[in-house]
């Protein structure tokens, strides 16, 4: 399938109740809902990013010039005023953070395939918060093209331990984010 049908395609795609699709590097992904303790991070998360300066956007996909990429992260974070269009993409060249919490069957995507995705789109900061490992990794200064792209600092920090995320201007509190069992997985 030619790339342009796969956009129009994915543009076009209503997946079954309760499962949200996204599109990331050619290939459409269904995931199921989400739990009480990932949307008590995303929640605590959202309420510490200052609301008169940055939008925070729960439900929204995100467009990446020369990637064939529409992920829907868990946060998409842009500066008020940078979202002048309307429609179901925002352009990564407008974001300013993105979140992606960790669940069982995303972790190998958060960690591999997102991080590359959001590097290629040059998305200043790209946050993964963990659950199982209760741990933040925040990711910044992303360099490099396509497969080969990543972030050349990365920080992290336990929960409990506050994260300054200097993209918002902000320091997160993380000592409210609730914890799963670990569990043992494979990470790129």
């Amino acid at each position: 399938m030619h790339d342009q049908h796969i956009e129009e395609y994915f543009a076009a795609f209503e997946p079954p109740e309760g499962l949200r699709a996204e599109l990331l590097r050619r290939e459409i992904l269904l995931t199921g809902g989400t739990d009480i303790v990932h949307n008590t991070i995303v929640s605590e998360v959202v309420g510490q990013i200052p609301h008169d300066r940055w939008h925070r956007f729960a439900t929204q996909h995100v467009s990446f010039a020369g990637e064939l990429s529409k992920p829907q992260p868990d946060l998409v974070v842009l500066e008020r005023g940078r979202d002048e269009g309307s429609g179901w993409l925002v352009p990564a060249s407008d974001v300013a953070l993105l979140l992606e919490v960790v669940s069982l069957r995303s972790a190998d995507r958060d960690y591999g395939l997102k991080r590359s995705v959001y590097a290629a789109g040059s998305v200043p900061g790209y946050l993964i918060i963990d659950p199982y490992d209760a741990r933040c990794v925040l990711l910044t200064e992303p360099c490099g093209a396509g497969e080969g792209a990543d972030y050349e600092v990365q920080r992290t920090v336990p929960f409990g331990v506050p994260l300054r995320v200097d993209t918002l201007g902000i320091t997160l509190d993380t000592s409210r984010f609730k914890t799963l069992p670990a569990v043992t997985r494979r990470r790129p």
